[in-house]
Parts: structure tokens; sequence; C-alpha cells
């Protein structure tokens, strides 16, 4: 064969072998097609398979915004800065340098100045102070904190398009720490709108806007960290916890969710925290609006009776599964819960279907209601569930208020009236004194083997037999720092001395 002969049958041979591939890569693509089209019609037919889910970006899983710009811009014209003015008198520095002490007020003793300088003329000084607010309706009221505004002689208001009012104090509640004040505005104002803080959810993204430090109108974002704290601000604590930067000056300014409407009052921070902001749920100042607004003050739901949280000793004496509800150490005579059968022992678990958890929750439940307002309280009684229908009457600011009837602590000692409940378990009479149901760790009680169920007989020889008396005479004691107790303990009696150093 010619040269040129095996050149075109080589060059026909790689014709083929090339068609050959082509082929084969054209017959598998149309196999894994074919496959693939199957595999995806058997699977919409129902049959089962593993799921995959689907990939999610860290945004989506956060519900993070992408900007808080437009919420902002929205809101911030609702938005007040406050600044007051406070007067107080003093001699213009005049004074001790010392100061006052325990030990004479320095080597020439606490009356050295004002021998020499007390006829100095008092004179009049300012104080300034700065918070926020926020409009709550077109013709100019505003809540802000009361501690923003208390005792201030001039309260002026800032708007957002530097417009400035002199607004009225219209009413204020130290115990909430809300205030509604009130200025005049040359046209409409713009509102905020209100949610429904029940509702918020710990997680939820939260906007903080208001006057840090004076600098106006500052936006500061972050989540709701915790619900229901109770940080020792007053009876009424049920504060939402914020991460969102809140700083001296933002008090009283709003936090906002996600939809641009108020949840919360700023209020509070931690100031050794970083991160750590508290609010008043926005429900609590709904609830007193009526009454700042007409009245200048706030009136409160009563019951007439004295609750206390329940230990885990006196759960085992109550056969109570757990510690949950309020227990009723005292039920004040003609007061509605008397009237209603309510008796001492009874532990209240639920108030118009809402469960009671402790005493905390009683007392915001009961402070919301309304005087007159019928409600139905469940209880325990010896075990068990009964219900009984209260009308509510309007709570007085007086010695027998829970705060001062129930859970005082005195040389490190919790004590309650002996209840019925307790003395039939214990074997001994009701008016036998009083049963200690806490000992502060660290205290002086403690120190001298004071223990929970003890029982206090007398105080400082004065027979005990309800907590009026013992109320009276630890007071005394305390005022002297020293107590000596008659205390009973099972079928042991004997005394304990208690000094405070």
């Amino acid at each position: 064969m010619s040269l040129r002969g095996m050149d075109i049958n080589m060059k026909t041979q790689n014709r083929k072998t090339f068609f050959m591939f082509l082929l084969a890569f054209l017959v598998a693509f149309f196999i894994v097609s074919v496959v693939e089209v199957l595999r995806s019609s058997f699977s919409s037919s129902g049959a089962p398979e593993i799921q995959t889910a689907a990939a999610v970006s860290p945004a989506d899983m956060l519900k993070a915004p992408t900007s808080f710009a437009d919420l902002a811009e929205r809101v911030k014209p609702a938005v007040v800065n406050i600044s007051t003015t406070k007067t107080y008198k003093g001699r213009g520095g005049f004074g001790s340098p010392f100061g006052r002490s325990p030990f004479g007020g320095g080597p020439f003793g606490d009356d050295f100045f004002d021998r020499f300088f007390g006829d100095i003329p008092q004179r009049d000084f300012k104080q300034r102070s700065l918070g926020s607010g926020f409009i709550i309706s077109n013709d100019g009221y505003i809540f802000t904190n009361n501690h923003v505004i208390e005792k201030a002689d001039k309260v002026l208001v800032k708007l957002s398009d530097s417009k400035e009012y002199e607004a009225k104090i219209i009413g204020t509640d130290s115990k909430t720490d809300i205030a509604l004040i009130k200025i005049k505005p040359d046209n409409s104002l713009p509102v905020v709108e209100i949610a429904d803080s029940d509702k918020v959810r710990v997680g939820e993204w939260v906007v903080a806007i208001g006057n840090p430090f004076g600098l106006e109108q500052t936006v500061t974002a972050g989540i709701v960290s915790a619900k229901g704290r109770v940080i020792g601000a007053g009876p009424y604590d049920n504060f939402i916890q914020t991460d969102a930067s809140i700083n001296p000056g933002n008090s009283g300014g709003p936090l906002f969710n996600m939809d641009g409407r108020v949840i919360g009052i700023n209020t509070a921070i931690v100031a050794q925290g970083q991160g750590i902001g508290f609010a008043i749920p926005i429900n609590m100042a709904k609830n007193i609006l009526s009454d700042l607004k007409t009245k200048g003050q706030v009136t409160r739901g009563w019951l007439g009776i004295s609750v206390q949280d329940i230990s885990d000793d006196i759960a085992k004496n109550l056969k109570q599964k757990d510690r949950t509800g309020a227990l009723i150490s005292d039920v004040f005579k003609g007061d509605p819960a008397d009237l209603a059968g309510i008796k001492v022992g009874d532990v209240v678990t639920e108030i118009n279907g809402k469960p009671v958890k402790n005493t905390h929750d009683l007392l915001i439940t009961i402070a919301s209601m309304h005087v007159g307002e019928k409600i139905t309280l469940k209880i325990m009684r010896d075990g068990k569930p009964m219900s009984f229908t209260v009308t509510v009457a309007e709570r007085k600011d007086k010695p027998e208020m829970i705060a001062d009837r129930g859970g005082k602590e005195f040389f490190g000692i919790t004590a309650q009236e002996i209840t019925p409940e307790i003395a039939r378990q214990l074997g001994i009479a009701r008016d036998a004194g009083v049963i200690i149901t806490d000992v502060a760790e660290g205290s002086a009680a403690e120190d001298v083997g004071i223990q929970p169920q003890d029982i206090i007989l007398q105080i400082n020889k004065v027979k005990i037999v309800s907590m009026k008396t013992y109320l009276q005479a630890m007071t005394k004691a305390k005022a002297e720092k020293s107590v000596l107790l008659l205390v009973k303990r099972g079928k042991a009696t004997f005394f304990v001395a208690i000094r405070l150093d």
C-alpha cells in the first residue's frame, strides 16, 4: 500500500474514533437526563425520600433587618427631648470641708462651720437635667418617666423639628415611674403607635430612641433580652430587659418593635454592666393613662389580703406539689376578700384565668384592676380547688398594705402568721407566736442558729400573738440593735440573743 493510501486510511480511522466518543458522550448525557426526569417525577408522586433542608442565610435565621433607617425616619418625629429645671437652696458652697461624720466632723467639730458661716443667707440654685419622652396624642400629651420631671419647676419639651414648648405635668405615679405631661402645640403633632407588650417575645429586635447625655434623637438597636425582670425599683417591677444601648438621658424615651410600635418606656440601666437596660412595659402605662389624665394620680385595686411567697418548707406543710401561687397570711375584716369568703391559709393560683406564680404576680394583676370590677379568684384550700368572685375596692396607703405586713426582714429573719393549716400540721395554737419562713444567709440570725420553721414566742419578753405584735416588737428591737427571742423548735423551747455589731 502506498504512503498516500496509508495516510487516508489513518484519517478515516481517526474520524471513526472521534465519532464513536461523541456518540458515547451523547448517549451518556441522554441517559443521565432521563434518569433525572424519572427521579423528579417519582419524587413528586409522593414516594418517600430523604428531605434536605434548604440553605437559610444567617439574616433569615435571625430575621435581622437589613437597615433600621426607614423605621427610625418614620418614628423619630414623635420622640421628644425633655429638659427640666429644679430649684434648691444652699449657702453657695460654704460648709465643712470634712463633711459631717460620726467622729465629730473634723478637728473643729460638726458645728464649727455652722457657728461661723451659719448666718450667711441661703440662696436659690438651679439644677438642670435631661430626659426623653414620646407623643401619644396629636394635641400634645406625652409619656415620660416620673423621675425625669419629679419636683421640676419648669419642664421644657423640644420636638424633632427643634420647636420648644413649656409642658404642664398632668399626672405622675412614682410606684411605676410613669408620668404624663402636656404641651400646647401650634399644629397637630405626629404620634407613636402603641403595641401590646404582653405579646413581646424574648429575642425580638427593638430600637430605642432618646436623648442620652444630651445627644438628641439618638437611635440604638438590640434585642429583648428578658421579660418580667424584678430589679427592686418598686412594688410593681415587671421590666423588659434589652441590650439596646440605653444611657442617662434615655429615660422616658420609647422602645420600639420592628413594626415601629412602642412596647416600652426606657427607664433604668445597670451602671456596672454594658448592654443591660430596662423598659417599663407599655401596657402598664396604658392601664394607668386614664387615671393620670383625669385624676393626676393612680387609683389601684385592693382585695384586703396580705400575701407571701411559698417557701419549700411551707409548700410541704401545705401539701403543695410546688411553690406556685400566693399564700394568704391575713384577711382584713370587712374588706372584699373577707366578704367573698377568702380565708387565711388559702393559696391563690389564678385571677380571671391568669396563673399566679407568686406574690409579685398577684400584686401586679390586682393593681391593674379597676375599682368596682368583679374578678374570679381560684384558690387551693386544704388541697382542694375552689373559686370565688371578689369585687375590687380602692387601695389605700395604710399600714395594712402588703409591703408593710408581709415578707419584712429583721436581723435576717422573715416570718409570717401561723395559718390554721400550719397550726394543724405542727400541732400548735394559731396564736402561739409567728413562724420563721426564711433566714438570710450570712445574717446575724443564721450565726446564732435560727432556722426556718422555728416559732418565735417572745421578743424581748413581750408575748407574740400576731404579726402586728411581732412587727411592733421587732421594729423596736431593730432600733436598739439587739433582741432576745424565745424560740420553740419541735418540743424544745429556748432563748436566743442577737446583736447587730
